[in-house]
């Protein structure tokens, strides 16, 4: 009787509650003691070691999908890993945002930032950061900068540094000048006086706000030629240039008609635009499927680029000068001059030199400018010396018709090898690495195109945006596969991020136009929000501090720049949409100050803009105590691998500050 009477009690509902509750608690504890035994355990992509790129993780042998640890399906939960051929090691770590349960949180508010909302800085240099355990009780507050400032480019506004150049005759005053460690910026750069949230593209191509960029010298100066007009609080882009004042269509389509092959869209996927104006030319590239970049000097015309980037044109500010500008070889397979004041044959054509070191095998250069179509003595002996280099470097004039003349570059060196002996310009030597351009003087000679055809046979676009490139194997990088299933990983890898991004955080209600990629690798950020259908553009930077896969990113059909994080970026302020930052404060710490990066970035984004920090815990404290003490909103989420990771997503938006 007793022994039945216990055999009851088991089968209560309140006893079978408390072995069930016993039960997982103990599961959750193993699985928990597991995962956190290790503290380390998850994969690098690129790792800090100088001279590699991929690092060992302590997950090596093991098999998982890091792709499936978010879901394809439209639910909030995080699938159970599959079986994959790449092995864990090979891969970055994989991030999600997740809460207790295990799912896609929502918790954090996403909603449009009004940059409108305006929040009182004054002149306070502290502000509590919390009492937490381990934190800083208090920290100092990061000061207004000067009005003067507002547009500050710190190394190409050095004017000590510029007035101490030798010589200012070949450019030198418009190229990189940074101040040195005790004079870097050190203050947070405010916007102008009824500062506005950027119009949304696509009508920010057309109009943008004139409280925005509060400049009307490109209207005195460039009005009759079809630039910019204002017109009461905005500035318009007719669509005109100087040499196409009826506009940058009709241009556009005479550029097909004279040479087919170009096939904006399928054959010509990225485009430089050298003296870009306000860019009108990239602003109508981008409708033919093209991804352009408008590049030209701060020089009397200085707020050009900011009309481009303001518009939501690709842009950055650089110079033909004495350096390599910061692009690979073989990047472009169209290079564009539209009177942009350039003497390509001075010092026997070494400017020229650099635009066929990043104009890619079988690529175009178009020059659209007087010399090709006035008959005036002094200017059709330009036009002889113009025919006479591109003579010499092997270039095919393959048409001129009215003001414009496009050549053509050779497809390998056949023709080089067999110019007469001593004609110059010489080819480089065979040791001359043309995707080294970090500081790197210009030389007066030809770059090679590489025998095997590396760079040359590029598929056609869209299909190029996924197709692992020959470039790939020249990379100087370790890797323990191929590098074919690398790049197909981390592509994979990024649709997925994007993917719980776009569930979790609503990030297809973000007017994202303009993005920067701080830490890029082989561009799967950027090829995913393409996939995701982002109408946003991403300038990938390529970090000075680990493997070059610059001329990767442009295989693909996308956009970048070598840079070195330890100093500023050449940019206006108030230019990017979203920063993105994967996995660089840890490397980067260990050269550069965390809040000299840090002040940069808030140089650079725009009010209403936001920060996606994604890094090692032991980095996640420093970093938002800075970010609060530069003004921003920031919330600190776990990744998908749960509250016991060594990784961390800093999330921060930029609120518009005054004095």
């Amino acid at each position: 009787m007793k022994a039945s009477a216990g055999l009851d009690l088991f089968k209560t509902p309140l006893v079978l509650k408390i072995a069930g509750f016993t039960l997982i608690t103990l599961t959750f504890f193993y699985l928990g003691k597991h995962w956190s035994s290790n503290g380390d355990q998850q994969v690098l992509f690129f790792s800090s070691s100088p001279g590699t790129s991929v690092g060992v993780s302590p997950n090596y042998g093991k098999s998982f999908n890091v792709t499936a640890l978010i879901a394809q399906n439209q639910t909030d939960t995080v699938s159970e890993p599959e079986p994959t051929q790449v092995p864990a090691k090979e891969l970055d770590r994989t991030f999600g945002i997740i809460d207790g349960d295990g799912k896609m949180s929502d918790d954090f508010e996403v909603g449009e930032v009004d940059p409108e909302v305006v929040e009182n800085w004054g002149n306070e240099t502290e502000i509590d950061s919390g009492a937490g355990e381990g934190s800083r009780a208090k920290i100092k507050r990061f000061e207004l900068c000067p009005e003067s400032m507002r547009e500050y480019i710190p190394c190409l506004d050095n004017v000590e540094a510029i007035k101490k150049l030798k010589s200012t005759e070949k450019g030198e005053r418009f190229e990189r000048h940074c101040p040195e460690k005790e004079k870097e910026l050190n203050c947070l750069v405010p916007p102008p006086k009824g500062y506005r949230q950027p119009l949304p593209w696509p009508r920010s191509r057309d109009e943008v706000w004139f409280s925005n960029v509060p400049h009307t010298r490109l209207v005195d100066d460039k009005g009759g030629q079809n630039w910019i007009t204002k017109a009461k609080d905005k500035f318009r882009f007719p669509g005109g240039g100087t040499q196409f004042i009826h506009g940058a269509d009709q241009y556009l389509d005479q550029i097909s008609k004279m040479v087919p092959d170009i096939a904006f869209g399928n054959h010509t996927r990225v485009v430089l635009d050298v003296g870009c104006g306000v860019a009108s030319f990239g602003a109508y590239l981008l409708s033919r499927d093209v991804v352009p970049l408008s590049i030209a000097p701060k020089d009397v015309h200085e707020n050009q680029i900011q009309f481009a980037l303001e518009r939501g044109v690709p842009a950055m500010v650089a110079a033909f000068a004495t350096h390599r500008l910061l692009y690979p070889s073989q990047a472009f397979e169209i290079i564009h001059c539209s009177r942009c004041r350039i003497n390509w044959t001075r010092d026997d054509g070494i400017l020229l030199l650099e635009v066929n070191r990043m104009m890619r095998a079988g690529g175009y250069f178009a020059w659209a400018a007087q010399p090709v179509y006035k008959h005036e003595q002094a200017l059709e002996e330009q036009w002889e010396e113009m025919l006479n280099l591109t003579t010499r470097l092997c270039w095919e004039l393959v048409k001129k018709e009215g003001y414009i003349a496009i050549w053509q570059k050779p497809k390998n060196n056949s023709c080089y090898l067999s110019r007469d002996e001593g004609v110059s310009p010489p080819l480089c030597d065979q040791d001359d690495d043309p995707d080294k351009v970090w500081y790197v003087d210009l030389k007066p000679c030809i770059t090679r195109i590489p025998e095997n055809g590396y760079g040359a046979n590029v598929t056609a676009w869209p299909a190029r945006l996924h197709t692992p490139p020959d470039r790939l194997q020249s990379i100087q990088m370790d890797a323990y596969i191929s590098r074919k299933e690398l790049f197909k990983a981390e592509s994979k890898y990024w649709s997925e991020i994007i993917s719980g991004y776009v569930r979790a955080w609503h990030w297809k209600q973000l007017k994202l136009r303009n993005v920067l990629d701080m830490k890029a690798g082989f561009g799967g950020f950027a090829a995913a929000l393409i996939d995701h259908g982002f109408n946003s553009w991403v300038m990938n930077v390529v970090p000075v501090s680990g493997p070059n896969t610059l001329p990767v990113i442009y295989d693909r059909g996308l956009l970048g720049v070598m840079h070195d994080w330890c100093e500023p970026f050449d940019t206006y302020p108030r230019t990017y949409d979203l920063l993105h930052a994967s996995g660089l404060f840890s490397v980067e710490r260990k050269r550069c100050n965390m809040s000299t990066i840090m002040l940069e970035m808030d140089r650079i984004l725009r009010p209403g803009g936001r920060a996606y920090i994604r890094d090692t815990l032991d980095v996640m404290e420093e970093l938002q105590e800075i970010a609060n003490a530069m003004g921003w909103h920031s919330a600190l989420h776990d990744t998908s691998e749960g509250p016991h990771a060594s990784y961390r997503i800093l999330v921060c938006d930029k609120r518009l500050l005054r004095s």
